[in-house]
């Protein structure tokens, strides 16, 4: 159970935010081509600084709470399911602040 402990909290975080997409009706998720351009630099950067920081010694992920599948540079693949699942929840977050404070963002038509 350890092992899907990384995956399970991944799992709840995006879970705990949904409820924000249909409740408040953010469309973030509508919105996925606006999504993705937000996700990928971040990804990307977090990425290679991760296996930048596993190369030179001054990171570990411990074999005991991930799956062991790791991408090249030894990346588990729960890292990068992170850089992508907690900036989701971040956007949803914040989109459901400004639908609730009624804060414009500048693309309303």
């Amino acid at each position: 159970m350890l092992r899907l402990s990384y995956l399970a909290v991944l799992a709840a975080c995006l879970l705990g935010t949904a409820a924000l997409e249909v409740f408040l009706r953010v469309n973030v998720y509508r919105r996925w081509r606006r999504l993705l351009l937000t996700l990928v630099p971040v990804a990307v950067v977090f990425a290679l600084w991760d296996v930048a920081a596993v190369a030179a010694g001054q990171w570990t992920f411990d074999p005991r709470q991930v799956v062991g599948v790791t991408l090249p540079g030894g990346l588990p693949v729960e890292e990068l399911l992170f850089f992508l699942a907690i900036p989701v929840c971040s956007v949803l977050a914040f989109e459901a602040v400004r639908a609730v404070r009624g804060w414009r963002a500048g693309d309303e038509p």
